[in-house]
């Protein structure tokens, strides 16, 4: 796939209902882990996320910087077109970072917008 983007998922961005709503086809990807960061849930508000992910409550990462700190998920292969339609997915409690995995990688993250790491 050309200019491909790497996006780290622990949440609903797994589910093959929301992966077709959101890119129109289902992704593969590999097991990673996003390291420093906890994980708890958010109150969903907007209806077209809900019905696409058929949950009110998703999961939502906050930073804290301790290494022990692990939140397991799965890093997808997509196009900047379809990073941008996660965007669009995503509600204003999340914001997209770039951070560093377990495997080194480095992938996309939508994190509690709130308590995001800091740039750099």
């Amino acid at each position: 796939m050309p200019d491909t983007e790497s996006l780290f998922s622990y949440g609903t961005l797994q589910l093959e209902p929301v992966q077709l709503a959101t890119f129109g086809r289902t992704l593969t990807g590999a097991a990673d882990a996003l390291v420093g960061f906890g994980q708890s849930m958010v109150r969903i508000e907007d209806p077209s996320v809900v019905e696409k992910s058929g949950k009110t409550h998703h999961p939502i990462v906050k930073f804290t910087g301790c290494d022990s700190d692990e939140v397991d998920g799965t890093v997808f292969q997509i196009t900047a077109e379809e990073l941008r339609n996660a965007d669009e997915y995503e509600v204003a409690a999340y914001k997209r970072v770039s951070a560093k995995l377990k495997s080194g990688a480095r992938a996309w993250v939508y994190v509690d917008a709130r308590f995001a790491p800091p740039a750099g």
